[in-house]
C-alpha cells in the first residue's frame, strides 16, 4: 500500500529540486500542502494532480 502523504524530502526528489525550494514554494503557496503542527506534508493525490496541471487548492488550516 502506498503512503497517502509525502514529506518535503520526498516531494523534492519527485520534482528534482532541493528541499529548500519546496519550503519556498510552500511559503509562497505555490504547491498544495498541509501543516501538521510544524511539519509540512503533501497529499500524494494532490501533488500528482498538481503535476498534471489540474487545479488543486491548498488545504487551509481549521480555525
Amino acid at each position: 500500500m502506498d503512503k497517502i502523504t509525502l514529506s518535503v524530502q520526498e516531494v523534492a526528489e519527485l520534482l528534482g529540486v532541493s528541499p529548500v525550494t519546496i519550503y519556498y514554494m510552500v511559503r509562497d503557496k505555490q504547491i498544495p500542502h498541509v501543516r501538521i503542527r510544524r511539519r509540512v506534508m503533501f497529499h500524494r493525490d494532490a501533488i500528482e494532480a498538481w503535476l498534471r496541471g489540474e487545479t488543486v487548492d491548498a488545504v487551509k488550516p481549521h480555525a
